[in-house]
């Protein structure tokens, strides 16, 4: 009788449990080096065949060359590690395990043939089971939907895996979608220093050590797993957690502001409290959309702004009259010489920029990911990048009148 508690580290017992009660869709393991948190992934997806018979399996790299040498042995181990070898067919060409019993396939994939993912047929059943290993390989979040997409169909349950060492930048879109809360996915840290010392050996563990006295920040990243950032991040003071309806309801400071989409560019709309005394922007509410139509911005934002002011870029005075036609309060910003700098030192100057990540993903996203960009000697350009910042003019236009006024609080530029 295998005993999974000698398999699984104490810092991952909890997804285990997770995942047998069928807590969450999607898990996202993030961690450093020596976290084990792969050997616990393909612990899950061995099990996971074995328990469901319409259960398959697929596991996908961004590059398909390196499935063999990376997660093909790390279910290899899964399989004799809970002592069931006898039971699973192992192939190389193309690399899949097939359970013997029924049939059931764990499939090896990469997404760089992406014809091949579209095409599996599988004999029975349905890929109930995913596994993204080195998730920050991948191109985005949009290319991983695309792919879950193609697979997560023809079933009722799903456990779809996802494990990653965040990289240094907050910027990187992984660190980013981690997060954005989703009542469906499971985001998990961990690192080596819940691993029993005999897993890792103690040569690990000195070399982790030495590592921290000597460069911490690399230590840091490269075994606890922290995006520790490239030193770029422009904003700070941005703190990401749940706005409540109760706080909403005390609020008496609102602000809104509005940044057009152009071609491809979404339109950013956004609802937020200012609390002079504590230096405190509270943005709670945002709108962001690609290809919107007048209508449908009207549609949307007219009964959550009701008569609050909005404040929107005044480089767009028809489509400033197209939302005052069907009732929208709007008026364009005053802008001016200098009024990016301004406006961001503004915000770089707040005590606290508290975001909803769950209210408002794509704010959350803009103001974490927000760095300075760099010259090609790697040295931090002056200047305010204007790329991903829909949020942040958002933002800026809607505390314009503020930010003119001087009536900052103390926050200086």
């Amino acid at each position: 009788m295998i005993n999974l508690s000698e398999l699984i580290a104490p810092g991952l017992k909890d997804v285990h449990r997770d995942v047998r009660q069928g807590g969450h869709v999607h898990y996202w393991l993030k961690g450093g080096r020596g976290s084990t948190k792969s050997s616990c992934i393909g612990l899950e997806i061995v099990l996971g065949i074995i328990k469901d018979p319409l259960a398959n399996a697929i596991v996908l790299r961004k590059v398909g060359v390196t499935l063999v040498t990376s997660v093909y042995s790390q279910i290899q181990w899964a399989i004799e590690a809970l002592q069931v070898k006898d039971y699973f067919k192992a192939y190389k060409s193309p690399p899949e395990f097939v359970y013997l019993p029924t049939g059931q396939r764990i499939i090896f994939r990469g997404a760089d043939d992406k014809a091949k993912i579209k095409s599996i047929k599988l004999p029975h059943g349905y890929f109930k089971l995913g596994w993204y290993e080195e998730l920050d390989e991948f191109d985005g979040m949009e290319e991983v939907r695309n792919i879950n997409q193609s697979l997560m169909r023809g079933g009722e349950e799903f456990r779809f895996f996802y494990s990653y060492n965040p990289p240094k930048s907050v910027n990187n879109w992984v660190n980013a979608e981690a997060n954005i809360t989703r009542p469906d996915r499971l985001v998990h840290h961990s690192d080596y220093r819940t691993v029993p010392r005999q897993w890792l050996g103690e040569q690990f563990f000195r070399e982790a050590e030495i590592l921290r006295q000597t460069n911490e920040t690399a230590y840091r990243h490269e075994y606890l797993g922290e995006a520790t950032g490239t030193g770029g991040a422009v904003f700070d003071n941005v703190i990401l957690r749940s706005v409540t309806n109760d706080e909403i309801a005390r609020f008496d400071k609102l602000y809104s502001g509005l940044d057009w989409g152009y071609a491809i560019d979404p339109t950013a709309w956004g609802k937020m409290n200012y609390y002079a005394p504590m230096k405190t922007l509270t943005i709670f509410d945002e709108y962001f959309k690609v290809g919107a139509s007048y209508d449908n911005i009207a549609d949307t934002i007219k009964p959550r702004a009701k008569r609050l002011k909005i404040t929107a870029d005044s480089a767009e005075p028809r489509s400033i009259d197209e939302l005052k036609k069907r009732g929208i309060y709007i008026v364009g910003a005053k802008k001016g010489p200098d009024s990016v700098e301004h406006g961001i030192k503004w915000l770089q100057g707040l005590t606290q920029i508290v975001i909803d990540p769950v209210r408002c993903p794509n704010t959350a996203r803009e103001f974490t990911g927000y760095e300075y960009e760099r010259d090609k000697n790697g040295n931090f350009k002056s200047g305010y990048p204007d790329k991903n910042n829909h949020s942040i003019d958002m933002t800026r236009y809607a505390m314009e009148s503020v930010i003119i006024s001087r009536d900052w609080s103390g926050v200086t530029s």
